[in-house]
């Protein structure tokens, strides 16, 4: 079984990879091509994506009982003893606190610490 999953790419790639797959939603494929056509395939993806991103999951015969490979995306496979995990970039954005609202103190809401603390 083989999954290509695009984003933000051209229609025509599109087209193309409805000959050997189903497209089960936009930009999901779905099929089961052999192995020397799933590698042509994702070659042409990885040529004619543009600006938009790929990723591509497959069977094997390995732990996991799949494999997968990325094509423009921050996140990367990486092995770790022997699994493929994904790697996900430290954004500095995700850990900053929120800033205040102008206007709202910090601290607990009423309805929170009547929540927690039972109504009184």
């Amino acid at each position: 079984m083989t999954v290509i999953v695009l984003t933000n790419c051209p229609a025509g790639l599109r087209g193309f990879l409805t000959r050997w797959l189903l497209e089960i939603s936009p930009g999901v494929f779905l099929g089961a091509p052999s192995a020397r056509v799933r590698e042509a395939l994702w070659a042409e993806v990885r040529q004619y994506t543009g600006q938009g991103r790929a990723l591509l999951a497959y069977q094997t015969n390995n732990e996991q009982g799949y494999t997968f490979e990325t094509h423009d995306h921050a996140w990367h496979p990486t092995d770790h003893e022997g699994l493929t995990l994904i790697h996900r970039p430290n954004s500095k954005r995700s850990r900053a606190k929120p800033e205040p609202q102008e206007g709202t103190r910090p601290g607990w809401s009423k309805a929170s610490k009547r929540r927690r603390f039972g109504s009184r």
